[in-house]
């Protein structure tokens, strides 16, 4: 019996499990304050779909709304939101760490495994002070950028007003959540061929979705002197997807009438990179995503579905994912075993766990758009499509089918908003017993391939 029970409390508390629980916590607490009169300027609060649906966007930091943030919430449902964005950002057991760091309590080694699961480090070794440094990357980070939005902000609307509205878009794009005040679901419109605004935000999503791994290394490099495999892999990745999506915008909507064409040079070249920037999971736009091109749309669905980078505050199959899946074909056409990046052989085990989560995350994105098909007739497949894939890259872009969503719609999206949160893997080994690896292997099959 003894067994038994020691089998059972493993089996409710292994760190998957942990996340899993503790994400759906801060979700149901988010919707429970967000159904308070107190919440909405109406004095009525949200229904509890609705608010369910915010609180899962703002915890998940994907942006997704069914209610426009500056005009529906008061001070205090707003504040509700910036909560849950910067605690779903930086990830529950973070801040469960700061906390002990104030009362002075010690990080036990379960507190540790948590933390390197939670962050998807390699290693438990040095997991604190990553942590400690990554509170400190973020308060000095956000606040560089709350201080440039509110300076830029300070000549379009009081003061007052202008350094709330900094706060609130610094947090909202570096947790790459894509929440915004500016009212009507008009996001950052207003600032499309301002350069002070865009590549401000450009920066803010940029930092939070390389990953605070790669931030802690960047960091330690002027002593070290070195990169690990990992962090170049994230940059090279990163900077090509941003280079190639900015140039392709720019090609395809240089002389479409309602996006790029009225803009000057220079607004057009800050536009595309915007919108090529925003797909990496951060949800804020400058030019309006129905207006885009078909191609275009198409493009930003592929830069929401790799998204940002592990450790990070993205979402997605993740930049390395993708990268690794590129080496393996290459490899295959080469007629190579080994996949190599940078004189490095990949293992084995790394390639199916990237080959794992990108069939994962596509059957996903497909599934749910299929259903999505059935709940909401009518609409456009492509608007569809484009919604579902938002939702799994927790990125927060929609071509405006997120107010109409039907209640099961909802509930469909706010499922894809929390797998794409807390990882397809994650919620497969919570729901799942993993059983110790077998002792024999069976023969091999061959099956013919292509």
């Amino acid at each position: 019996m003894s067994g038994g029970k020691t089998l059972g409390k493993k089996y409710y508390l292994d760190p998957p499990k942990i996340l899993v629980l503790g994400f759906g916590t801060i979700i149901l607490i988010g919707a429970l304050l967000l159904t308070m009169p107190i919440s909405t300027v109406d004095g009525k609060g949200l229904s509890f779909l609705n608010a369910l649906f915010t609180s899962t966007s703002a915890t998940c930091v994907t942006g997704l709304v069914v209610v426009d943030t500056g005009t529906a919430f008061t001070l205090f449902g707003q504040l509700v939101i910036l909560s849950l964005i910067q605690v779903g950002g930086l990830g529950f057991m973070t801040f469960a760490t700061l906390f002990a760091f104030l009362l002075g309590k010690k990080i036990s080694l379960k507190e540790r495994i948590l933390l390197q699961e939670s962050l998807n480090n390699l290693s438990i070794e040095g997991i604190v002070r990553l942590a400690k440094r990554i509170l400190i990357f973020t308060a000095l980070i956000e606040l560089l950028g709350a201080i440039l939005l509110a300076t830029r902000f300070s000549f379009d609307m009081p003061l007052s007003k202008a350094i709330y509205y900094g706060i609130f878009h610094s947090i909202s794009n570096f947790n790459n959540a894509g929440f915004d005040l500016m009212g009507e679901f008009h996001s950052l419109t207003g600032y499309v061929d301002d350069p002070t605004v865009t590549l401000t935000v450009c920066i803010l999503i940029t930092l939070g979705g390389i990953g605070f791994i790669v931030m802690n290394e960047l960091f330690e490099y002027r002593k070290v002197k070195r990169l690990s495999l990992h962090t170049k892999i994230v940059l090279i990745t990163s900077a090509t997807l941003v280079a190639a999506g900015t140039i392709l915008i720019f090609l395809l909507e240089f002389s479409n009438e309602k996006t790029l064409k009225p803009l000057s040079f220079t607004g057009k070249i800050l536009a595309s990179l915007f919108q090529s920037v925003t797909p990496r999971t951060a949800g804020s736009n400058t030019l309006n995503i129905p207006d885009l091109t078909q191609t275009s749309l198409l493009l930003i669905i592929f830069l929401m579905f790799v998204g940002a980078s592990p450790g990070s505050t993205g979402g997605g199959i993740k930049t390395t994912t993708f990268t690794t899946l590129l080496g393996a074909v290459w490899s295959q056409i080469r007629g190579k075993e080994d996949v190599i990046f940078y004189r490095k052989r990949i293992v084995y085990e790394t390639i199916y766990k990237a080959l794992t989560v990108s069939v994962s995350g596509l059957f996903l994105v497909l599934i749910i758009t299929m259903l999505l098909t059935i709940t909401e007739p009518g609409k456009d497949f492509l608007m569809i499509l484009f919604e579902a894939t938002s939702a799994f890259g927790t990125v927060g872009l929609s071509m405006g089918l997120t107010p109409e969503l039907s209640p099961i719609g909802r509930v469909l999206i706010i499922l894809t908003m929390f797998a794409g949160r807390v990882g397809p893997l994650t919620i497969a080994f919570a729901v799942t017993i993993r059983r110790n690896p077998d002792a024999f292997r069976y023969p091999k099959g061959k099956i013919m391939i292509g």
